[in-house]
């Protein structure tokens, strides 16, 4: 191998190629940047029914994925789908009111005392029976109507959706229904659990049937709550659940794919090409990601580092690129999103100025602003899912982690944080509560280290990873400077 520095070239490549912050909340990229890591073929595979993955691992991009046919097509093969596969949307973050009734729509038919078994089994029926269901129930316009038709006909769609099965399975074909943006289905937590239980329930009962499957996309989070596993046999569907997982070399294994597709993505494949000796070769016009570019992490960062130079300082005490980005984009089960690594590598690239010690395309100045980027961006991720999130952390610039909890607790409770949210809450009736915040400091806390925010960790103390510390102007010494506050200001 010879020694190869990329040129600025790759840093405006870097540019185009990847996703802006506004496409890349559950915006499918184009067919040619479509990348499935290994981790996620058991995932996407019809048998398996339950899906785990952190907000940015990619539950809604395969969500759309699964529905678009040329998308599915490039997978198709990995995953035990043929062309012919039928896939429909039970529920999702977009309004579709012609596939599943909406937030508003749930609520109407819950007030009409609806069970939610009946209200979910009426969007799967009217998917996998369309043609095969009777008349009359074609012919009805209303989810309240369906919905009661179904319920009072039992037996029949017993008897059409066995049907429905048998006809798939002679085709050799499956159906697939598609669950995802659970925590969008109510405003209480209670009845998102509730929906939720009732749905995980239909979906253990679908595995009697041999095409027809459901596979539902959820939160680690979402499966905290006692609640919603509550049910017979709950540990069938949970022992089968599969992670949403994103290793370091997949990670680059992406960042790979949508360099080497891009508009100028020669400068790249030829770079790595006279770097590595590996070929570059073509499926369908969209260019493959060498095995050894995939999986070989010696390979990897190699490349990375002739773009990002080898340190990230003067020398090797303050880490290495290829390892340091990643670790500062964890959460605390160490899982990073490619959504906020994208975010911090394009970011790296856009904020780039030259300095004198420049010898690289891109500064390890440029990644640290890059990670702050990122953080900005998950923090408005989070606070578009937990609104309370940031009323609980926002108080905590004035401390530094880790720090004890008694720390943390005592910021709340001068502040009387969680009296301020309660009554936020009592006059945005959409707003929903921390699930623990009865319990006090101590139920928030439970709450904010269920998401992946916080850790205990040794000596009874609190550290938050820097993802989400960033973002919300908390300090660390040496640490990345939080992204409100400027640098010198701690």
């Amino acid at each position: 191998m010879t020694e190869f520095v990329f040129d600025d070239k790759i840093r405006e490549v870097i540019k185009k190629a990847l996703p802006d912050d506004t496409s890349l909340h559950g915006t499918p990229p184009e067919l040619r940047y479509t990348y499935l890591p290994a981790a996620h073929v058991r995932a996407l595979r019809p048998e398996n029914m339950l899906v785990v993955g952190i907000r940015g691992a990619g539950k809604s991009f395969w969500w759309s994925v699964l529905q678009d046919g040329a998308k599915r097509a490039v997978i198709g093969s990995a995953i035990g789908l043929g062309r012919k596969t039928q896939v429909s949307a039970g529920f999702g973050e977009k309004q579709a009111p012609d596939h599943f009734p909406g937030k508003d729509a749930i609520n109407a038919l819950l007030k009409k005392e609806f069970e939610p078994r009946f209200i979910w089994k009426t969007i799967i029926f009217r998917h996998i029976a369309q043609q095969q269901s009777p008349e009359n129930f074609r012919s009805l316009e209303s989810w309240a109507e369906r919905t009661a038709w179904l319920k009072d006909n039992a037996e029949t769609v017993e008897r059409i959706t066995y049907k429905a099965d048998e006809r798939l399975e002679s085709e050799g074909i499956h159906h697939l229904v598609l669950f995802d943006a659970l925590d969008r289905s109510a405003n209480e937590w209670t009845v998102r659990n509730r929906l939720l239980r009732e749905l995980l329930q239909i979906a253990l009962e679908f595995r009697s049937y041999r095409r027809i499957r459901l596979k539902v996309f959820v939160r680690p989070d979402q499966l905290e709550a006692p609640e919603v596993t509550s049910f017979p046999d709950s540990s069938k569907i949970l022992s089968s659940k599969t992670d949403l997982y994103w290793p370091r070399h997949e990670l680059y294994a992406l960042l790979w794919q949508y360099l080497s597709n891009a508009d100028d993505g020669e400068v790249f494949r030829e770079g790595t090409s006279r770097m590595t000796g590996v070929r570059w070769q073509q499926t369908e016009g969209i260019w493959m990601v060498p095995e050894e570019l995939r999986n070989d992490e010696l390979v990897q960062r190699k490349i990375l580092h002739s773009i990002t130079g080898p340190y990230m300082g003067r020398d090797r005490r303050r880490g290495f690129p290829y390892t340091w980005l990643p670790n500062h984009l964890g959460d605390t089960r160490n899982e990073v999103s490619p959504r906020s690594f994208l975010a911090a590598l394009r970011n790296a690239a856009l904020v780039h100025r030259q300095r004198s010690d420049q010898q690289y395309p891109i500064h390890y100045e440029d990644i640290k602003q890059g990670v702050q980027a990122a953080s900005k961006i998950r923090v408005t991720e989070m606070n578009e899912d937990y609104p309370w999130v940031q009323d609980l952390l926002t108080p905590l610039s004035a401390i530094s982690v880790p720090c004890p909890i008694e720390d943390i607790e005592q910021v709340w409770i001068r502040g009387k944080v969680l009296e301020i949210l309660k009554q936020k809450t009592k006059e945005a009736k959409e707003r929903v509560l921390p699930p623990n915040i009865a319990r006090g400091t101590e139920g928030v806390l439970k709450d904010l280290i269920d998401l992946g925010l916080m850790q205990q960790v040794s000596g009874n103390r609190i550290n938050i990873p820097d993802v989400y510390r960033v973002g919300y102007g908390i300090g660390r010494r040496g640490g990345v400077k939080p992204a409100a506050m400027k640098a010198g200001t701690r």
